[in-house]
């Protein structure tokens, strides 16, 4: 069987090489490492016309990771912006909350991390702490804590006991979105991670960076869903397409 196809959403940024610089479409390596340790096929889709073209996207997926990044725009969940608050990427927030109704309207299995997780909470009607302490190791360093999983989840299916998360993030999910539960917690009380229960696919959130650790479950999780979704089905026996011989006396 092939691997199933993930879409891993992406920056674009300015970036420098050689003698150029220009507008680039970005991702850190350890998106598609992670992937691909946890046995999918990575493809990276960098912002495009929200409106038109999400919806053929995530129908060409078998699996969508939205990934970290830059502060969701406050105004998107009728909040002003707090001075902490970074700028927006009104491009990427749309394009990208675009991909998350869509996958979740077509069931493609869906992994968000960190700004994907508060991304999929504010899409579907969810607000955002801007600003907390603690849940970083410094500035460009990633912290480290505990992660304790809420029995019963899917994420708890993936994940039975509490670990130690790879943690870079200032801001936090606070009002759960319509439909959402919390998965996990930190020892602070942060929701840790979400999910979609009882939705006929994965959707699953996630606060900290599983690509900075080497533990493959949370993404193994999203790959496996993707290849059951993928899967052909079974071909149901039927009665045969061939005329009945005639016996011959």
């Amino acid at each position: 069987m092939s691997r199933p196809v993930i879409g891993i959403s992406t920056y674009q940024d300015p970036a420098r090489w050689g003698v150029w610089e220009m507008p680039a479409v970005l991702l850190p390596a350890a998106y598609p490492r992670l992937v691909r340790a946890a046995g999918g096929l990575a493809v990276l889709l960098p912002p495009d016309d929200a409106e038109d073209a999400a919806g053929d996207t995530v129908a060409a997926l078998d699996g969508l990771v939205i990934a970290g990044g830059a502060d969701v725009e406050p105004a998107r969940y009728g909040a002003a912006a707090d001075p902490r608050t970074g700028p927006p990427a009104r491009e990427r927030d749309a394009w990208e909350m675009a991909l998350i109704r869509a996958a979740i309207d077509r069931q493609v299995p869906l992994l968000g991390i960190c700004r994907g997780m508060q991304l999929l909470n504010v899409a579907l009607g969810g607000t955002l702490i801007q600003h907390l302490e603690d849940h970083t190791g410094g500035l460009g360093v990633f912290g480290s804590h505990p992660v304790t999983p809420v029995a019963g989840t899917a994420y708890a299916d993936a994940v039975p006991e509490t670990t130690m998360v790879p943690a870079y993030h200032h801001q936090a999910v606070d009002r759960l979105g319509a439909g959402l539960v919390a998965s996990a917690h930190a020892p602070d009380g942060t929701v840790e991670a979400l999910e979609l229960p009882d939705h006929g696919s994965l959707v699953l959130g996630v606060q900290w960076h599983p690509e900075m650790a080497q533990d493959t479950r949370v993404m193994a999780a999203l790959v496996r869903a993707a290849g059951e979704r993928a899967a052909p089905a079974p071909r149901t026996p039927g009665p045969s397409s061939r005329a009945p011989r005639t016996p011959v006396n």
